[in-house]
């Protein structure tokens, strides 16, 4: 007992309920920062695999079409060897993916 002195705890569940709101809110915030990274650079995955199939089959200028059609950049091209293969470099937003494809007929 504290003598006539009474403790008053009124209102100290506001300012607890406040920190957890802004704390959650901050965590969903940060979630979804993470989310929109990890689905930019899947497009830029995506985008690059359909550029090194257009490169292959149409050149430069077959992987920059398909990957104008998926949102993204082309940002290199070139060939590489003598399977006709080629690798692509291509952004989307700030994700940069690369891919490589190659000719090959398997009867």
């Amino acid at each position: 007992m504290h003598g006539d002195r009474t403790i008053d705890e009124r209102g100290q569940a506001v300012p607890l309920l406040a920190a957890t709101v802004a704390i959650t809110g901050l965590a969903l915030v940060g979630l979804a920062t993470l989310g929109r990274g990890a689905v930019t650079a899947a497009r830029a995955r995506t985008a690059a695999d359909a550029a090194a199939l257009g490169g292959v089959a149409d050149g430069e200028a077959g992987a920059r079409r398909l990957a104008a059609a998926n949102g993204a950049t082309l940002v290199s091209f070139a060939r590489s060897g003598r399977d006709g293969g080629v690798v692509v470099v291509v952004r989307v937003g700030r994700a940069v993916a690369t891919a490589r494809a190659t000719w090959s007929w398997a009867p």
